[in-house]
């Protein structure tokens, strides 16, 4: 899959996706002559590397080809992006697993003060949450101070992590009940 530091050389060399060899060829050597590190006015190395490296991709058929499945590849993540940052149940799912694993960390550490961690493995399956998503969520977790690792590799809530949850869930309590006015 292409990623965001992968170049794209139609953009580079300012040409269609179906621009042919001769075309290829022209927008070459305008900028190759434009950006030449020996033009006084517009010389750029860096740019000049650019477009050699487009160039050379964009004239071979077989790199060319290769090139095209990247693009193509990145253009399909980029709307997955756009589609998956849309999808509000998909953030609302993030923040359950989030409270999920600090409630498990929780009830984790106050049944054994003195052995609290469990490992990345055991949250996996307690959580039927792949490792590759789980990481996300023990990286933010750890940023926010809320749980940390141990140094057996086991992870543990913190004493902010207990305060989280403890607010969550008063929040919680305070939200759900119903306050009904006297009767006059």
């Amino acid at each position: 899959m292409m990623t965001a530091s992968v170049k794209d050389y139609y953009e580079i060399l300012e040409l269609s996706p179906n621009a042919n060899s001769g075309t290829i060829e022209r927008m070459f050597r305008y900028f190759a002559q434009r950006y030449h590190p020996d033009n006084p006015d517009t010389g750029d190395r860096v740019r000049f590397d650019e477009i050699m490296e487009a160039h050379d991709t964009l004239k071979n058929p077989a790199k060319r080809a290769q090139h095209d499945i990247q693009r193509a590849n990145k253009s399909e993540f980029r709307s997955k992006l756009g589609e998956e940052a849309n999808d509000k149940k998909g953030i609302k799912r993030d923040i359950d697993i989030q409270n999920k694993i600090l409630s498990i960390l929780y009830i984790k550490r106050r049944r054994n003060v003195r052995d609290p961690g469990i490992g990345d493995y055991e949250l996996e399956v307690l959580l039927g949450c792949p490792a590759e998503l789980l990481e996300f969520h023990l990286w933010y977790l750890k940023e926010k101070c809320w749980m940390r690792r141990t140094e057996n590799g086991t992870l543990e809530i913190t004493v902010e992590g207990v305060d989280h949850v403890n607010a969550e869930n008063q929040r919680e309590m305070t939200n759900g009940l119903q306050i009904e006015a006297p009767h006059i």
